[in-house]
C-alpha cells in the first residue's frame, strides 16, 4: 500500500497531516457556522424490556441510576457530573433515538438550528429539553439520516469519583464515543468535518476506498466513528474504564454470572486507537464497547493515522479474528417521530469481504511472499470458523 503524502512508521501504519477525504457526493457546506461541540454526552436507547436492560446496565456493568420511572431509566458513569450518559426508554422497537452532544454555549443551539435548516434537515427545538435533566435542546435528522441532539443547559449531580466504596472492580468511568454505520464514509467524514470534527485515524486500501474513519472533538481518538456498511445504523456506544484490568474484571463477572454469551468480541487491544477493548451485546442486541487507554490528540498538528485494510492488526493488535456479526449487525436509528430510518446498502467494497470473505486476504507482515500459516488462515476465512 502506498498513499501519496503519507509516511510509513516502524509500527506498520501511515501518518500524514489531516487532509479532507474526497467525497464523490458531498453534503453541501453551510454558510452558517457550526455549533461548537464539546464532546459526546449521552445516548438515548429504546429498549423492549426495561427490567432486563436495567439488570444488564446497572447490576452487571455498574452504571449509576440518576432517576427512573416506569418508562425510562437515566444512567451515568462514575466521573460524570451531568444528569446522565445513557437513557434507556421503553419502546416497541430496539433502536437509537439520539446521539447527543454538549455544546459550549447556549448560543450554539441557535447555530445548530441555522446550520441544519440551511441544509434542509428536519429540526426540532424544546426549551425544556427532550429528556429529564437536560434543558434547551435541538434535535435534527442529519443529512446522513442520524438523529443528532445538541444541548448546553444541564442539571448537575454528584460526581462519584471519590466514592471508592461504590466502585466495583470493573468500574466504568465515562462515556467515550459513538460509532455510526453509514454506506458512504467519505461523505460522512466531509460532513462531520464541516461540523468541526477532526479525523484521527482511518482505514483505506491502495485504491483509496475508505472503510472507516475516527473523528473527535475532545482531545482523544474519537467522539464518533463512521464505519462503512448498510446504514444509517448505530454500531456501538462506548464507555471507558481507567485500566485494562477493569475490563478483565467485567469478563470475569460475566463468566461468574453465566452470562458470557453477552461477550461478542474481545477482550483485546485495537491497532486503530491503540485502546484495550471488549464488545458486549445488551438484551436487545445493542452493542456496547468497554474501552480504555487510547491517546491524546489535542495538538493542532496531531498526525492522522491511516491503516491498510488488509493489515490484520488494524482491528486487533494481536491479530485475533473479527467475528462476522461485528461487521454485519447494528442497531436501527429513529427519525424525530420515533420511526426506524430506512437502511441504504453500501455499494463500496465491504471490509469483511476484502479481508475475511471468500476472496479476501489479510497479512501480518506486508511484504511476506508466503501465505499465512494454515492454522491462522482458518481464523479469517468464513467457513473455517467451526
Amino acid at each position: 500500500m502506498t498513499i501519496a503524502g503519507r509516511t510509513p512508521t516502524s509500527s506498520g501504519f501511515y501518518v500524514s497531516e489531516e487532509v479532507p477525504i474526497h467525497a464523490e457526493n458531498p453534503v453541501p457546506t453551510p454558510s452558517s457556522p457550526a455549533p461548537d461541540i464539546l464532546r459526546c454526552a449521552y445516548m438515548e436507547l429504546v429498549v423492549t424490556d426495561l427490567a432486563a436492560s436495567r439488570e444488564f446496565y446497572v447490576d452487571v456493568l455498574g452504571l449509576t441510576v440518576t432517576e427512573e420511572d416506569d418508562e425510562a431509566i437515566y444512567l451515568r458513569t462514575i466521573e460524570e457530573f451531568i444528569h446522565h450518559n445513557l437513557v434507556l426508554r421503553k419502546g416497541p422497537v430496539a433502536a437509537v433515538a439520539a446521539f447527543s452532544y454538549r455544546v459550549r454555549t447556549p448560543e450554539d443551539l441557535d447555530k445548530a438550528v441555522a446550520f441544519y435548516t440551511e441544509l434542509g434537515c428536519r429540526v426540532q427545538r424544546r426549551e425544556d429539553g427532550f429528556v429529564k435533566g437536560i434543558g434547551d435542546s435541538v434535535r435534527v435528522e442529519d443529512p446522513l439520516g442520524f438523529p443528532y441532539e445538541f444541548f448546553h443547559a444541564v442539571e448537575h449531580v454528584e460526581r462519584l469519583a471519590w466514592r471508592y466504596d461504590l466502585h466495583s472492580p470493573g468500574a466504568i468511568m465515562r462515556l467515550d464515543h459513538f460509532n455510526q454505520v453509514t454506506p458512504d464514509v467519505p461523505k460522512a467524514v466531509r460532513h462531520y468535518q464541516d461540523l468541526g470534527f477532526r479525523v484521527t485515524e482511518d482505514i483505506q486500501d491502495s485504491d483509496g476506498v475508505v472503510y472507516a474513519a475516527w473523528m473527535r472533538r475532545k482531545p482523544t481518538v474519537h467522539d464518533t466513528a463512521t464505519t462503512g456498511g448498510d446504514g444509517p445504523r448505530m454500531h456501538h456506544v462506548a464507555f471507558a474504564t481507567h485500566e485494562k484490568h477493569n475490563i478483565l474484571a467485567i469478563c470475569d463477572k460475566l463468566g461468574a454470572l453465566r452470562r458470557s454469551d453477552a461477550i461478542e468480541r474481545g477482550p483485546g487491544r485495537h491497532g486503530v486507537s491503540n485502546a484495550f477493548y471488549l464488545y458486549l451485546r445488551d438484551p436487545d442486541g445493542h452493542r456496547v464497547e468497554i474501552y480504555t487507554q487510547d491517546y491524546y490528540t489535542g495538538d493542532p498538528d496531531n498526525p492522522v493515522i491511516t491503516w491498510d485494510v488488509h493489515d490484520n492488526q488494524r482491528r486487533d493488535w494481536w491479530g485475533n479474528p473479527v467475528v462476522p456479526s461485528w461487521y454485519t449487525e447494528a442497531s436501527p436509528v429513529l427519525d424525530l417521530d420515533g420511526n426506524p430510518q430506512p437502511v441504504v446498502a453500501r455499494t463500496d467494497a465491504s471490509e469483511m469481504a476484502v479481508t475475511i470473505g471468500a476472496d479476501g486476504f489479510s497479512y501480518t507482515r506486508k511484504d511476506d511472499t508466503e501465505e499465512m500459516p494454515e492454522y491462522k488462515q482458518g481464523e479469517y476465512k468464513l467457513g473455517y470458523q467451526l
